[in-house]
């Protein structure tokens, strides 16, 4: 790939050697991005995982920089009207399993009771690989409606560890303060390490580094707490 003038130069300002500190990496991550629009900043975490292991999970950032999801709540009865309640844009059932069937995805994340999973399972194919599917796993399959979509709504978001072993994630935007990216970027790194399996020998946390949308990756240097 064929990188224009402006990445070229932003490498340029980056000692691919050394390892910095999280706050010294951000504030370099902020002066070399380049794009004329709010760059996300991407921490990706590289872990010793075998073939059979992932790493999943849901947390809140300590400072949030998206806007509000819409969030779609598949219940019945008193659920649903406590989804409502919650402010939860859409509250349905099969209403909405076959609204969804015919195309429909005006949502960004989707919550439902486990006893609407039997209908909600037949939505696989669409929502799966869109990342859409409610997962007990991610806190999305759950009678506790009302909790699940406050979490949402403060910004809870998931990570999930890829075919090789990282971790993707924005922990913020460039135009925040880097002492907040920075903390954003330890509550994760700190999650992260909890999930270490119980037969990891050695250095769990292999490498970490922190990117602009469009700029190029800065090492970051890191400790794991054990």
């Amino acid at each position: 790939m064929k990188h224009g003038k402006k990445y070229r130069d932003a490498v340029d300002k980056v000692d691919r050697e050394s390892f910095y500190e999280a706050g010294e990496a951000v504030k370099l991550v902020k002066d070399i991005a380049f794009a004329n629009f709010d760059e996300t900043v991407e921490l990706s975490v590289k872990l010793k995982l075998k073939k059979s292991q992932t790493v999943r999970d849901t947390l809140v950032l300590p400072y949030q920089f998206t806007e509000e999801k819409k969030i779609l709540v598949f219940a019945k009865g008193e659920k649903a009207d406590e989804a409502r309640e919650a402010g939860a844009a859409y509250v349905g059932d099969t209403d909405l399993v076959e609204k969804i069937k015919d195309g429909w995805l005006d949502f960004d994340v989707a919550v439902a009771t486990p006893d609407m999973m039997k209908d909600v399972g037949r939505l696989g194919p669409i929502l799966g690989r869109r990342g859409l599917m409610p997962n007990p796993k991610t806190q999305t399959v759950t009678f506790d409606i009302k909790e699940a979509i406050n979490e949402l709504k403060k910004g809870r978001v998931e990570y999930r560890s890829d075919k090789t072993g990282v971790v993707h994630l924005a922990v913020g935007r460039v135009s925040m303060e880097p002492e907040q990216i920075a903390e954003n970027m330890q509550v994760i790194l700190s999650e992260v390490e909890k999930k270490r399996p119980s037969d990891t020998k050695g250095t769990f946390v292999q490498s970490v580094a922190v990117s602009s949308t469009m700029g190029p990756g800065v090492k970051v240097q890191y400790q794991e707490a054990r």
